[in-house]
């Protein structure tokens, strides 16, 4: 029976490892950690919609910030295609184009909002407008043809405060837009979706950010994120004391950990609480990327 003892014993300790939740890679080195952005350096977030900027990016938002780096964000859309999130927000069961314009007009005054939370002043926080769920159209068959959204009826951009009001929905304007911002905020730093991200919105954003960097000799400043994965986040829910893992379809990418703070994680979580038309339709899911880290990857080329 002695012979057998640590051989069972260590079985069992096998089994409990499977059980048990998987410690951050990050803190068993298995991931490299992000370098803190310095006073040089110019942190851009292209979100495709409102929210995505804290999703992905809230901690890296302030440590930039605090360390006396520039930070600014991108939103390529208003959020306005959400029917759901309009039924629940503008109390109706058939949201017409005028209750997601509405929609629209809030999830940018929430986005603003989060953003001021985390640092980002008001001049560098920039509204392009363009239709949401029309970002792969727009780059595709509408790049010359203006596109009308079947959300709001908009053809053109119509929200306060947009960067370039009136601007028709083509994607000529909309990589027009982008690269105004590139030229006129110069980032060292650009956080975009990744392709392995499944909202459509968000990879074909994020290739618009890759093409405009490419030619501008850039793609080194690149860095990508995920939002939208198959299972991913898991658990649901606030668990702050837990480590994001990266997601098993973007697992090839070379991941980096940045872990945060208990300050800067409740600064995320505020952040994500003005974002209370979203809230309202997906709490649990959006809680779930307030973790004891963010993670950013690197090109893959």
């Amino acid at each position: 029976m002695r012979r057998n003892a640590a051989p069972a014993a260590g079985a069992v300790a096998a089994l409990l490892a499977l059980l048990s939740p998987p410690r951050a890679a990050w803190a068993q080195g298995a991931l490299p950690l992000l370098p803190d952005p310095g006073p040089q350096d110019r942190v851009l977030v292209i979100a495709p919609h409102p929210d995505d900027e804290t999703l992905c990016c809230a901690g890296l938002l302030q440590r930039a910030h605090s360390r006396g780096a520039a930070t600014a964000i991108a939103w390529i859309t208003a959020g306005d295609g959400f029917a759901l999130d309009a039924m629940l927000v503008e109390h109706s069961l058939w949201p017409t184009n005028a209750d997601l314009r509405l929609l629209g007009a809030q999830r940018l005054s929430e986005a603003a909002a989060a953003a001021t939370e985390l640092g980002v002043a008001r001049a560098q926080q920039y509204f392009l407008d363009y239709p949401d769920r029309g970002v792969t159209a727009l780059l595709g068959d509408y790049y010359q043809r203006v596109y009308r959204s079947a959300s709001t009826g908009l053809d053109a951009v119509a929200y306060p405060g947009a960067f370039s009001p009136g601007a028709s929905y083509t994607g000529g304007n909309l990589e027009r837009d982008l690269a105004r911002v590139l030229d006129q905020f110069q980032p060292t730093l650009v956080l975009v979706a990744a392709p392995q991200d499944r909202h459509p919105d968000h990879n074909a954003s994020g290739a618009l950010a890759r093409r405009l960097l490419a030619q501008r000799g850039q793609l080194d400043r690149l860095r990508y994120w995920i939002v939208h994965a198959p299972h991913w986040p898991r658990p649901r829910g606030y668990q702050p004391q837990l480590a994001l893992q990266p997601p098993p379809a973007a697992a090839a990418l070379h991941w980096q950990s940045l872990p945060l703070s208990d300050e800067e994680r409740a600064h995320k979580l505020a952040a994500l609480r003005e974002q209370r038309s979203q809230i309202k339709v997906m709490e649990s899911f959006l809680l779930s990327f307030v973790r004891a880290n963010e993670l950013f990857a690197l090109p893959a080329d």
